[in-house]
C-alpha cells in the first residue's frame, strides 16, 4: 500500500499516511525535511505494513525517505524522486 492523502476541508492542509510492508523489518521510520530529517517511528501492524500519519501544508513538495532497520529507503511508488547531492542519491517526493 503506498502513500494516501486526503485533503482536509476545514484548512489548507492534506494527511499523508505512509505505509510501509516489511514482515522482516524490527523498525521503520519516516523522515523528510518536512520534519528537518529527524525520523518519526511508524506503528507495525500484525499484517506486516509500518504506518503513521502527518498533517502537511498543501501546495508544496516534500522530500522524505524510510529508515528500515537504520538503512535507508525510498518509497516505491513516490510522486517521483528527487536527486540529493548531499546523499549522492535520490530521494522520493510527495506532491500535496
Amino acid at each position: 500500500m503506498p502513500i494516501t492523502k486526503q485533503y482536509l476541508k476545514s484548512k489548507p492542509e492534506c494527511k499523508i499516511t505512509f505505509c510501509f510492508p516489511s514482515q522482516e523489518a524490527d523498525k521503520v521510520e519516516v523522515a523528510g525535511d518536512f520534519n528537518k530529517w529527524k525520523p518519526v517511528k511508524l506503528k507495525k501492524y500484525k499484517n506486516g505494513n509500518f504506518k503513521g500519519q502527518l498533517n502537511l501544508p498543501v501546495d508544496k513538495e516534500y522530500e522524505f525517505k524510510y529508515v528500515v532497520d537504520g538503512s535507508w529507503k525510498n518509497e516505491p511508488e513516490a510522486d517521483k524522486y528527487k536527486w540529493n547531492d548531499f546523499a549522492g542519491s535520490e530521494n522520493s517526493v510527495v506532491v500535496v
